[in-house]
């Protein structure tokens, strides 16, 4: 299937693995790059150091095309993009808007450059100022959310930008890439199906904890960091949102310290990290402290194991997934399905 997407980028298939902090890491990325889909690698977490191991070790393992995900507002998003841009890496998306001179500098490179949005506005922002392609996340993703539906924002997107959308937030399977290709997108990205694979490092009793769950049991909770979350609801999470604010504050000191020391960073460059939150998302200094929960607490769960110390980021399609395919057994399956969907289409919708 060959679409705007795919001609961009150079992948098989119109199917896009998010850079999920701590789960997105050179096996799962590497998987998903030899599934034939465009596989991104989560730097967040990383230190410089660590990113450019992690992008050798993706391309030790595949010769196919893959991406890096980074923080617009890092402190050192320069640097990472140098990591980028030395190491050859394909495609750079960001979790937030980034500035037109980020965006120049990586395709002055000749890399691809794919933010991810949550609004029609950010989306017009990003094209003006030379993005290649969107990634649009409707309310239904994991981890920081909005409140508008993919289904309202994709086609809003759609008609207002002239580069290749990539519609996330719901989508599974085959029938979701279809239904999205209707709308007008090139191809759809997935967090938590791909989370949901053989190829996760995600421990096995978290992911169960996943399969586990109803559609019913994802949340959006602003308890972690004091931002729209979207994860599974636990115990835990009822018990953050009946804490109070001071214990809410201290929790974050703590993991702003153990983040620091797990990222390899200073604390000046925590506090310039902070100031760059603050200024491009237009947070408050409490919220900007509360931000720091959450790479720990998603640490806890996603890495250690622990459901009773950490959260679990989860869009609502957790509730209709029920199995860990490998990502080749995954992606084949998502394009025989959307085979399938459109050879029902073409003969009038008959089974």
């Amino acid at each position: 299937m060959t679409t705007a997407l795919t001609e961009l980028t150079g992948v098989r298939h119109p199917v896009v693995q998010t850079g999920m902090g701590w789960v997105a890491g050179p096996r799962l990325v590497s998987a998903t790059a030899e599934a034939g889909a465009l596989g991104i690698l989560a730097s967040a977490t990383m230190s410089t150091e660590r990113l450019r191991a992690a992008v050798r070790e993706v391309a030790s393992r595949t010769d196919r095309p893959f991406g890096v995900n980074l923080r617009a507002d890092a402190g050192d998003a320069a640097e990472r993009v140098r990591v980028i841009v030395e190491e050859g890496v394909r495609v750079a998306s960001f979790a937030l808007a980034p500035s037109r001179e980020l965006i120049a500098r990586l395709k002055d490179a000749g890399v691809v450059v794919i933010p991810t949005v949550g609004a029609r506005r950010h989306a017009e922002k990003v094209a003006a100022w030379g993005a290649d392609a969107v990634i649009v996340q409707g309310a239904e993703g994991g981890g920081h959310t909005g409140e508008v539906a993919t289904s309202v924002l994709l086609p809003q997107v759609v008609d207002a930008v002239d580069i290749p959308v990539v519609a996330a937030g719901g989508f599974h399977d085959g029938r979701g890439l279809v239904a999205a290709l209707a709308f007008g997108a090139a191809g759809v990205a997935m967090g938590t199906r791909f989370l949901l694979t053989s190829d996760s490092t995600v421990p096995e009793a978290v992911k169960a904890r996943y399969l586990a769950a109803s559609v019913g049991d994802v949340t959006v909770t602003r308890a972690v960091d004091g931002l729209p979350h979207r994860m599974l609801r636990t115990d835990l999470v009822a018990a953050l949102e009946r804490s109070g604010r001071p214990a809410a504050l201290l929790r974050a000191v703590r993991h702003a310290a153990a983040f620091r020391k797990e990222a390899g960073t200073g604390w000046a460059r925590t506090v310039r990290d902070g100031l760059a939150m603050k200024r491009g998302a237009g947070l408050t200094w409490s919220q900007v402290l509360l931000a720091a929960n959450t790479p720990m607490m998603l640490r806890a769960a996603l890495v250690e194991g622990r459901t009773d110390a950490g959260v679990m980021a989860s869009g609502q399609v957790a509730g209709v997934i029920g199995d860990l395919p490998s990502c080749a057994e995954l992606v084949g399956r998502i394009m025989a399905e959307a085979a399938a969907t459109l050879d029902r289409l073409e003969r009038g919708g008959t089974e």
